[in-house]
């Protein structure tokens, strides 16, 4: 599936994201979260599995950034 959410926090292997599609916030695992920053704008591919706890959370297979705010254009 995929996902795409703009960063709200950068963790230690994860992400608290904010979901477009339903605004909803949700962590969002990861191997590494080196390299993002919040603001940045996210495509988020996972298996589908979300969990039921508040804020729900994903296990990404892959994270590439969209936009970031931060970067010189």
């Amino acid at each position: 599936m995929l996902m795409i959410a703009t960063v709200r926090e950068v963790r230690f292997n994860s992400l608290l994201v904010r979901d477009r599609a339903t605004s909803q916030d949700v962590v969002v695992n990861a191997r590494s979260t080196r390299g993002f920053f919040p603001g940045d704008l996210v495509r988020i591919w996972y298996n589908g599995v979300m969990t039921r706890s508040m804020p729900p959370q994903i296990f990404a297979l892959r994270i590439t950034r969209i936009f970031s705010p931060w970067c010189c254009r």
